[in-house]
């Protein structure tokens, strides 16, 4: 058995009309993770969503 949390390395990061950032939650795979940013940004609200893996910063 392994007792070692699972590795979520992936982030969906929230941005919303005023700048500020939030971290939408944490995946295992870039796939995944992209799959709930596209979700998201589909709602046709003003936030932008966007994925990034941890200790990388794009935006």
């Amino acid at each position: 058995m392994n007792d070692s949390p699972a590795v979520l390395p992936w982030l969906v990061i929230r941005q919303d009309d005023n700048g500020n950032r939030y971290r939408v939650g944490q995946y295992a795979t870039r796939d995944e993770a992209q799959e709930i940013a596209d979700t998201l940004d589909g709602r046709g609200h003003k936030q932008l969503y966007w994925v990034e893996r941890i200790g990388q910063t794009t935006h």
